[in-house]
């Protein structure tokens, strides 16, 4: 742990390098540590990835911490390049039940009604090559509506911890205006939902307004060439 000190935390300014241990399970995007002060535990995130707005970032997950599903941001560091917020204790999970899924569902309402006024998230911008797959899918996503919102758009399980009865959503530093239906499609991805549950989930989601199905599935064509692309070049 070089070159980081906790000296401009106040709670934490005698905080030793040698106190902040790397946890065991690591991400691609941040390295990430834990500290204790007063019994009381803290996440440490530095960054890896250069080319985020840690700022935005932190804005972002303070708005949804404030709303009740994410981790209280308590420091922001530019010049060591780090940001520490309070420690969840939870679990991360690969199969949603029904409650779940109204979890999730309550949470992505909220969150896609939160206003702030940031960048849209160029999709197109972010492949190297577009497949004949891929030009259909942005076709069909042309063809509606587009609904722009605030969304986290990396909603992977690694990044969703369930505490209880209640659901929190860490690492925000994709965080943008996109459309709603990229989020959706993400869950419905990530976590294999068959048709019955992903049918609940989109119920839920937009109650008693109809949902486009089609929509849904052009943003899974490009969620998982996103994934690909991005796993291609940081492996």
């Amino acid at each position: 742990m070089q070159n980081i000190t906790l000296s401009k935390l106040s709670f934490a300014s005698e905080v030793k390098k040698e106190d902040i241990t790397l946890l065991p399970k690591q991400g691609f995007s941040n390295e990430n540590y834990h500290f204790t002060v007063n019994n009381k535990k803290y996440l440490l995130r530095k960054f890896k990835l250069q080319d985020r707005n840690r700022t935005l970032e932190y804005e972002v997950q303070t708005l949804a911490y404030e709303h009740g599903f994410a981790a209280k941001p308590l420091h922001l560091d530019l010049s060591q390049g780090f940001m520490v917020c309070d420690y969840l204790e939870g679990k991360h999970k690969e199969v949603l039940s029904r409650e779940n899924l109204s979890l999730f569902s309550e949470h992505l309402q909220t969150l896609h009604h939160i206003n702030l006024d940031t960048e849209v998230l160029n999709l197109k911008s972010l492949f190297k090559i577009l497949s004949t797959e891929l030009k259909e899918a942005f076709k069909t996503i042309d063809s509606f509506s587009n609904e722009l919102v605030l969304c986290h758009n990396d909603l992977n399980p690694k990044n969703c911890i369930f505490l209880e009865k209640t659901l929190k959503f860490i690492d925000w530093e994709f965080s943008a205006l996109n459309d709603c239906y990229f989020d959706l499609a993400t869950v419905c991805v990530e976590f294999d939902l068959n048709n019955e549950d992903e049918k609940y989930f989109l119920s839920t989601y937009f109650k008693m307004h109809d949902w486009e199905k089609e929509k849904l599935e052009a943003y899974k064509v490009i969620y998982k060439a996103l994934c690909a692309e991005w796993f291609e070049d940081n492996m």
